[in-house]
């Protein structure tokens, strides 16, 4: 069976069978030809590596001026020429697989909104045009290069080539896309892009709704985090089926929240145990009843998420409303919904006429508290 060895060994057993050579030499050979672009081998562990090669006799070392403190030098014994030449063939001639970080971003890039992605996307491609033209300068420094050092910096660059112009297809596919693929808070912006600081009236028409209900504070009650998992697994497993099965293709929207209580002070005063709530998330014109149990059978079969069997799928007719956007914690809201009820509505002759409504167009999990925007929303009637 052909001795094993990592690619760091392989590296380093080859840079000194080309001619002997001490750590720094390696060092040098190593910065200047690129090679920890594709081998992970830092300095500190170079003289590691020589140890390991060196214990199993696959090269040996000397100290050429004779003294016990001298510079050590290594050279590849006729054993480690040999297996040099066998891992060469093989490491040649082998296709092995590879796992690219980016092929799990891409994966899970539905979980961000599309112009997200095409952010990260070009963070990365302003990266891959460095480190391009880091090795350009690297070789460039060196020329005239022997053959095989000129192939490891050509098979470096057309790599590194084929990204860029990858992530410039990619990007410019998804920005297609994104202009074309619908977006509630991008084709409804008098429902989901009220101006900070001052209440505006909107007319709230019926929209279709996946919903589940519950009590209690939305920050302890395991069955908020349920309902909540439940109603974005539904919405993206019928994003998925609306893009195979009908060639449509949506940004799911935001989570939204009907907040409920026999006495509406609590709400001011933040007493989140005495909430009644219903979650509830949009979906387009275009999604059937049929779609939606279709999706709850296969996600309560392959997820066995506990409340989606609760999730009801209904439409939901507001009305007239008052609605601010609010930047900040959720605990500051107080304040604001002080003013919207003691203050806006009873100057402009408005009652109460439907649960507090409130829509998080930022994700808790990523966004400071001081940065989270919410839309907060009351139906009224006139009196």
């Amino acid at each position: 069976m052909p001795e094993s060895l990592t690619d760091a060994e392989l590296t380093v057993l080859g840079l000194v069978a080309e001619r002997p050579r001490h750590g720094y030499d390696l060092e040098a050979v190593i910065e200047a030809r690129g090679i920890r672009q594709w081998t992970s081998l830092a300095f500190s562990a170079i003289y590691y590596v020589l140890g390991r090669l060196e214990s199993r006799a696959l090269v040996s070392s000397t100290r050429p001026d004779g003294t016990a403190k001298g510079r050590r030098v290594y050279a590849a014994t006729p054993a480690g020429v040999r297996v040099l030449a066998d891992a060469t063939r093989r490491a040649l001639a082998e296709l092995r697989p590879t796992y690219p970080s980016i092929l799990v971003g891409l994966a899970n890039s539905p979980a961000l909104p599309g112009a997200e992605v095409v952010d990260a996307l070009r963070t990365r491609e302003a990266q891959v045009a460095e480190r391009l033209a880091a090795i350009q300068a690297a070789r460039a420094a060196q020329e005239p290069v022997a053959d095989f050092v000129a192939a490891i910096f050509d098979y470096a660059t057309t790599q590194l080539e084929a990204e860029r112009a990858w992530i410039a297809t990619t990007t410019a596919n998804l920005e297609k896309n994104m202009a074309t693929k619908s977006d509630i808070k991008r084709d409804r912006k008098d429902l989901y892009g009220p101006r900070a600081g001052s209440f505006q009236l909107v007319d709230v028409p019926e929209l279709p709704f996946l919903m589940i209900d519950g009590k209690g504070d939305p920050n302890t009650s395991p069955s908020y985090q349920d309902a909540v998992t439940a109603l974005y697994a539904l919405s993206y497993a019928l994003k998925f089926a609306s893009k195979s099965q009908l060639g449509r293709d949506y940004v799911v929207a935001p989570l939204e929240g009907l907040w409920s209580a026999d006495d509406p002070t609590v709400f001011v005063t933040r007493a989140k145990g005495d909430w009644r709530w219903t979650m509830l998330i949009t979906q387009p014109e275009w999604i059937t009843a049929a779609m939606v149990d279709e999706a709850i059978r296969l996600t309560a079969t392959k997820k066995g998420l506990p409340a989606v069997d609760q999730v009801r799928f209904e439409r939901y007719a507001e009305g007239l409303a008052v609605q601010v956007l609010h930047i900040g914690s959720y605990d500051d809201e107080g304040p604001v919904l002080a003013r919207l009820h003691h203050e806006f509505m009873p100057a402009n002759g408005l009652t109460f006429n439907g649960p507090h409504h409130e829509i998080y167009l930022g994700d808790p999990r990523r966004t400071e508290p001081a940065k989270l925007r919410t839309i907060l929303r009351q139906p009224v009637a006139r009196s």
